[in-house]
């Protein structure tokens, strides 16, 4: 008995998904890490056929019943198998036939270790490029300075009044060059942190951008009203999604794309590895566009400041964005084809927040 109970804690406690499949790919076990990777319950899902919860190519499926035929174990790695929702998981799972008892499988996700590796390396190319910036907008920002200086004391001297139009251009640019520095240094204050109802600062966002658009642009929402209010700085936030959905509204308007539409969706998601962090629970904010979507050789830096596809570009607004959802803990994701621009931000709901950079 104790054995057994022993066994069984094991085998709950697994985070690798663990299931026991009969003569006729029925499940007869599932373990907790199963139910999470499948997104359902045990009470749900046992009984059930292996391809009515999961559907596997029928190779695949061939290569099961063979094997519990033969007594033959195999793994296959990266495989592609599609839930009854419709979610495509990338896993690597093992087989292994238990004399009659069934097949025993286990899963591991592919798609999640994929997710987190690719994450870890965009927050380390985004520090790494905002480290670059900040240490060369420190070294244009000083003789920035000294020449301004000169440019207003030369124009004291100057007793010819047309001869100021030149002090002052120097000035203005001057000026102008150390907004652009500011910019590019991003957020500069520690943040103002306070109470955050997600939808009402998407709200203000939409209310904004087809203010600017002069209400050609539709906007769907689909809110989750579950997401709990979080603590976070407001106006950085509603600066970050602002930025965001006025480069859709933008890319719309270039590409004269007929019926521009914006969608606006929001999720609450459990258990997300956000780099090398995991977090019970994340506030998932999708901002959808069926613009011409982003140039195939961008996608991969349109987070890195001075990084635009538009002429009249500035290249900063997405890399602030980043900045400011790093500065939340949580991180920007972006995925692009002709019809379809999607912008995830994925903001950790835990009561803990860092300084600015």
């Amino acid at each position: 008995m104790f054995r057994h109970d022993v066994s069984r804690q094991i085998l709950e406690n697994l985070t690798t998904a663990v299931l026991l499949l009969d003569q006729q790919l029925c499940i007869q076990y599932m373990n907790p890490a199963a139910e999470m990777l499948l997104e359902a319950s045990s009470r749900r899902l046992l009984k059930r056929p292996f391809e009515e919860w999961l559907s596997p190519c029928k190779e695949d499926l061939e290569v099961l019943r063979e094997s519990f035929r033969t007594g033959h174990p195999y793994s296959k790695r990266e495989a592609r198998l599609i839930t009854q929702a419709g979610q495509e998981l990338i896993v690597d799972y093992s087989v292994n036939p238990m004399s009659h008892k069934g097949l025993l499988l286990e899963i591991q996700a592919r798609d999640r270790l994929m997710r987190i590796e690719r994450e870890e390396e965009l927050l380390t190319r985004h520090a790494t490029a905002r480290s670059l910036v900040r240490g060369l907008a420190h070294e244009i920002k000083n003789p920035l300075g000294g020449i301004r200086g000169a440019a207003q004391l030369l124009e004291r001297e100057l007793d010819n009044e047309e001869l100021h139009d030149y002090t002052r251009v120097i000035i203005e640019e001057a000026d102008r060059l150390r907004n652009l520095v500011d910019r590019l240094l991003g957020p500069h204050k520690l943040p103002r942190i306070e109470e955050v109802n997600i939808h009402a600062l998407l709200e203000r966002v939409c209310n904004l951008v087809s203010a600017e658009s002069g209400s050609t642009l539709v906007f769907t929402r689909d809110y989750d009203p579950s997401i709990p209010e979080f603590e976070g700085d407001k106006e950085q936030l509603i600066q970050a999604i602002l930025n965001i959905v006025r480069n859709a509204m933008e890319a719309l308007q270039g590409a004269a794309t007929p019926d521009p539409q914006i969608m606006i969706r929001t999720r609450a998601l459990r258990q997300i590895t956000l780099g090398s962090e995991r977090h019970r629970l994340v506030c998932s904010v999708e901002i959808i566009d069926n613009g011409p979507g982003i140039p195939p050789d961008l996608v991969n830096s349109i987070f890195y400041p001075m990084v635009t596809g538009r002429a009249d570009g500035s290249g900063l607004g997405l890399s602030i964005a980043q900045a400011i959802i790093n500065q939340h803990r949580g991180l920007i994701e972006c995925s692009s084809e002709p019809g379809q621009t999607r912008f995830q931000l994925l903001i950790p709901l835990e009561q803990k927040h860092e300084n600015a950079g």
